[in-house]
C-alpha cells in the first residue's frame, strides 16, 4: 500500500484513555480494533479509485453526445488530482469518529422541541439527490448487517462504560463510513452525475466490505471476552428503514445509486431467488427470464393472458425492423391517441389492443411486407412495458378511474423504455418517478378524485405527455414538479385534518380518563349497597359528571375532589337504613351535604334553580322514607334527570369507557398487545368487514386509556378502539398490518410481481 493509501494517524495522543469514556483496561483492545478498521477501510477505498478510470471510460464510450463524453474524460483527470485530498479527508473523518467514541462523546438525540423553524430551509435538488444516495447505502447495510451491527453496538457499549450507543453513534457504523466519504467529496466540484458513479463504486467496494469488517471486529471482541455469549434479538417493529420517508404525495426515491447511462449492466442474479432489490440486477433478471420464456414458450401468451408482440409478427419473417421504423410506428400511434384524447380517457387502453395497433402500423408502412419482425430485445422491452401496464390495470390499490387514466401513458412510456433502459434500472428516472407519484396520489387521495380534483390533474398530465412527448425527458421532470406541487396541497389538507382529529381525540381522551376515574370512585361508593333508584341513578349519572368536571378543574389531589367524593359517600350512606345514632348524624350532615350537592349541580350548568330545588327535595324525601322503614315509598320517588352533558360532549366515545374488558386474553392476544404497544404513528392497518377491506393509519395512541385512533387517507378520523379490541380483531383475522411491500412505489411493485410470475412461468419456482 502506498503512503497516500494509508490512513493518517489520529489527531492527538492516544495514551490518555484513563481520562476518556473508554475504560482503561480496554485501551489496547480498542486501539487494536481501530487499527483493523482503518487499514481495511483504506484498502477498500483504494479499490474505489482503482476502478474509477475504467468505469468512466466505459461511460464515455457509450455517452449520448460529445458534451457528455467530454465530461467523463475530464472527470478522470479531475478525480486523479483530487484523490489525495479525498483520501486524507476521509481517513481523518473516520479517525475523528473514533476519537469521539474514545472520549465518550455520544451525539445527543435531536428532539422535535429543539428544532427552530426559523432556521429550516429547503435544500437544493442536487443536495437532495446526494442525500438519497448516502441514505440508501446506509439503509442497505443496516438491513443486511442487522445481526452483526446489533452485536457490535452491544459490545462497544460495554467498552464505553455501559453507555448505550444511539442509532448512529457506532464509530464504524454505516452512517459514519458513508458520511465520511460524503464529507471528503464535499469540496470537490464534481457534477452530480460523476458523484453518483463515485457513490456507486464506494457502495460496491467499501459499504459491501463492511460485512467482513463487522464480523472481524465482533470476533476480536469475543476473543477478548466482551459479551462472548451474546445472542441476537431485536424487537419487532413495523417501521421499515426506507431511505425515502414516503410522505403522502411525495414521489418515490431511489434505493440504489446508479451511474449515468453508459455504466455496464449488472450481472443477472440467481433466477430462482427472490426478486433483487437492486434495480439493475432486477432488470437483468427480467431480461434473462423473458429470454427463457421466448426460447421455450415463444408461442404461449405472457403471464396474465396477453400475447407477446412477437406472436403478431408474420410467420416466416426473417428480417427485423430498424429502431427508426419502430419509433416512427410509435409516433403514429401516439398521434392517433392524441386525437379526441379527452373522450378516450373514460375508457382504459388495453395492452393487447395497443400491441395489435403497433403491429398494424409496422406492417402497413413496411418496405418488405410479411418479411419483417421486431428484434428479440425490442420485443422483450415491449412485452415488459405491456406487463407493467397490465399490472396497473389489475392493481387493487388503485381505483378504476385512476387505472384508466394511467393506462393511456402506455405508448409514450414504451418510447421512453426503448430510448432509455434507465426507466427500469434507475429509481430516480423522471418518467418512473412521475408514474409512481401519480399512482401513489391515486391511492392516498382517492376521495379527492372529482372532476375538478385529483382526477382532473391526472388527466391534464396524461394529455401533456401524449400531446407533447417527442423524446425529451425534461418534460417528465417539469410535469413531476408541477404534479407534486399540486399533490402537496392535498397532503397539506390531509395533514391539517389529521392534526385536528388528533387534537380533538386528545381532548376526548382526557375526558374519558377523567370519566373512568369518576366511574370507579362512584363504583366504590355503591359497592355492597342496595339503594333506592333515585339515589343510585343520581350518583351513577349526574354526580359522575360532577366528579369529572371537578377532576378536570382541580385534580385528584385537591380538597374539592376529596369533598365531592365524600358527598357521594354520604348520599349513598343516607340511602341505607340507620339506627338512632346514624339518623342523628344524618341530621347534622344533611344541610352541608345539600349545599355541596347544589354547588355540584350548578357546576354542570344543565339545571335551573327550580329544577335543582325539586331534585334536592326528592332526595331528602327519599332519605326520610328509607329511615322511616318505608322502602316501597322510597322506590316510588322519582325525579327526571337531564341528559348527561359529558355524554353529549363525548358522543360515541362515551361507550369506550364503559366497554367491559375481556376477563382473560389468549397468549397470542397478549403477545399482539405487546407488539402493538411498540408501533409507530403512521403504521397502516387493513380492517376487514365482510367483503370490504379498508386501509386506515394509526394516527394517535393514548397512554392513559390505551385507545388507538385511526384516520383514512384524507386525514379524517374513522375509528377509536382500545388496544385489547385491536389485538382481538388481529387474532381473529379482522385486522392486519399492511405489508411493507404494499407501500412500495408502483413500478417497484409491478416489476417485482412480474419477476415472480415469470419465475413460475419458466419453472424457476412453484
Amino acid at each position: 500500500m502506498s503512503n497516500q493509501d494509508r490512513p493518517p494517524p489520529p489527531p492527538g495522543p492516544v495514551t490518555t484513555l484513563a481520562n476518556r469514556g473508554i475504560q482503561p483496561r480496554f485501551g489496547d483492545l480498542v486501539q487494536s480494533c481501530r487499527k483493523l478498521v482503518m487499514n481495511r477501510l483504506a484498502e477498500h477505498l483504494t479499490g474505489v479509485f482503482a476502478q474509477v478510470d475504467d468505469t468512466l471510460f466505459e461511460c464515455a464510450e457509450k455517452a449520448e453526445n460529445n458534451q457528455v463524453q467530454t465530461l467523463f474524460f475530464d472527470s478522470m483527470r479531475d478525480i486523479r488530482k483530487q484523490r489525495p485530498q479525498i483520501e486524507r479527508t476521509y481517513h481523518q473523518h473516520i479517525a475523528k469518529c473514533f476519537e469521539d467514541f474514545l472520549s465518550g462523546k455520544l451525539k445527543p438525540e435531536l428532539k422535535a422541541s429543539e428544532l427552530d423553524a426559523n432556521h429550516l430551509q429547503l435544500i437544493e435538488n442536487e443536495e437532495y439527490e446526494e442525500n438519497l444516495l448516502v441514505t440508501n447505502m446506509v439503509s442497505r447495510v443496516k438491513a443486511r448487517c442487522a445481526q452483526s451491527l446489533f452485536a457490535l453496538d452491544q459490545r462497544l457499549a460495554v467498552l464505553n462504560g455501559g453507555r448505550k450507543l444511539g442509532d448512529d453513534d457506532n464509530p464504524v457504523g454505516p452512517q459514519a463510513v458513508a458520511l465520511a466519504f460524503r464529507e471528503a467529496l464535499q469540496p470537490c466540484p464534481f457534477p452530480l452525475r460523476i458523484k453518483t458513479i463515485l457513490y456507486m463504486l464506494f457502495d460496491q467496494h467499501v459499504m459491501h466490505g463492511l460485512d467482513n469488517i463487522y464480523d472481524a471486529l465482533n470476533q476480536r471482541l469475543i476473543e477478548a471476552g466482551v459479551l462472548p455469549n451474546l445472542k441476537y434479538s431485536v424487537q419487532r417493529s413495523t417501521s421499515v428503514p426506507h431511505p425515502q420517508s414516503n410522505a403522502p404525495g411525495q414521489a418515490s426515491t431511489p434505493q440504489q445509486p446508479q451511474p449515468a447511462t453508459g455504466v455496464p449492466p449488472t450481472a443477472p442474479p440467481n433466477l430462482a431467488g427472490a426478486p433483487p432489490s437492486d434495480p439493475g440486477q432486477l432488470f437483468s433478471g427480467l431480461a434473462a427470464l423473458l429470454g427463457e420464456r421466448r426460447q421455450h414458450h415463444g408461442d404461449a401468451p405472457l403471464p396474465g393472458g396477453t400475447p407477446s408482440i412477437s406472436s403478431f409478427a408474420p410467420r416466416g419473417a426473417t428480417r427485423t425492423y430498424s429502431a427508426a421504423e419502430l419509433l416512427e410506428a410509435l409516433n403514429r400511434l401516439q398521434q392517433q391517441s392524441a386525437q379526441d384524447l379527452a373522450s378516450k380517457l373514460r375508457q382504459p387502453q388495453r395492452v393487447e389492443g395497443l400491441k395489435a395497433d403497433l403491429q398494424q402500423q409496422l406492417e402497413s408502412h413496411s418496405s418488405l411486407p410479411g418479411q419483417q419482425k421486431l428484434s428479440d430485445y425490442e420485443a422483450d422491452v415491449i412485452d415488459l412495458v405491456g406487463m407493467l401496464f397490465d399490472f396497473i390495470l389489475d392493481d387493487d390499490n388503485l381505483a378504476d378511474i385512476y387505472k384508466t387514466a394511467l393506462s393511456h401513458l402506455h405508448t409514450p412510456y414504451l418510447k421512453v423504455a426503448l430510448q432509455d433502459k434507465a426507466l427500469f434500472t434507475q429509481h430516480h428516472h423522471p418518467a418512473r418517478r412521475l408514474l409512481n407519484s401519480m399512482a401513489q396520489a391515486g391511492v392516498l387521495y382517492a376521495d379527492e378524485g372529482g372532476e375538478r380534483g385529483l382526477l382532473a390533474k391526472m388527466h391534464w398530465v396524461v394529455e401533456r405527455i401524449v400531446h407533447g412527448f417527442s423524446g425529451d425527458l425534461l418534460l417528465f421532470d417539469s410535469l413531476l414538479d408541477e404534479f407534486n406541487e399540486y399533490v402537496g396541497t392535498l397532503r397539506h389538507k390531509a395533514e391539517l385534518r389529521e392534526q385536528r382529529a388528533v387534537e380533538a381525540a386528545k381532548g376526548r381522551d382526557k375526558l374519558l380518563g377523567a370519566r373512568q376515574q369518576a366511574v370507579d370512585a362512584i363504583a366504590r361508593v355503591l359497592v355492597d349497597r342496595d339503594l333506592p333508584g333515585i339515589i343510585q341513578h343520581f350518583l351513577e349519572l349526574t354526580w359522575t359528571d360532577v366528579l369529572v368536571f371537578v377532576l378536570l378543574r382541580h385534580g385528584d389531589r385537591s380538597s374539592e375532589w376529596q369533598r365531592s367524593v365524600e358527598v357521594a359517600e354520604q348520599l349513598a350512606w343516607s340511602g341505607t337504613p340507620q339506627d338512632g345514632q346514624g339518623r342523628a348524624r344524618l341530621q347534622q350532615l344533611r344541610i352541608p351535604m345539600l349545599e355541596d350537592l347544589r354547588k355540584g349541580l350548578e357546576l354542570l350548568g344543565g339545571y335551573h334553580e327550580d329544577g335543582i330545588r325539586r331534585l334536592l327535595q326528592d332526595l331528602v324525601a327519599c332519605q326520610h322514607a328509607v329511615q322511616s322503614q318505608q322502602p316501597q315509598l322510597a322506590a316510588r320517588i322519582d325525579s327526571p334527570l337531564p341528559q348527561s352533558k359529558l355524554g353529549e360532549m363525548l358522543g360515541a366515545d362515551a361507550e369506550l369507557a364503559s366497554t367491559p374488558r375481556p376477563a382473560s386474553l389468549s397468549s397470542r392476544a397478549q403477545a399482539l398487545i405487546k407488539e402493538l404497544a411498540q408501533l409507530e404513528f403512521g403504521t397502516w392497518f387493513e380492517f376487514i368487514d365482510g367483503p370490504d377491506t379498508r386501509a386506515l393509519k394509526l394516527s394517535w395512541y393514548s397512554p392513559t386509556t390505551r385507545n388507538y385512533m385511526f384516520v383514512d387517507h384524507s386525514g379524517q378520523r374513522v375509528a377509536i378502539m382500545p388496544i385489547t379490541q385491536l389485538a382481538l380483531d388481529m387474532e381473529q383475522g379482522l385486522a392486519r398490518l399492511v405489508p411493507p411491500e404494499r407501500s412500495a412505489p408502483l413500478v417497484d411493485r409491478a416489476l417485482g410481481a412480474i419477476y415472480r410470475v415469470l419465475q413460475r412461468f419458466t419453472g424457476r419456482t412453484t
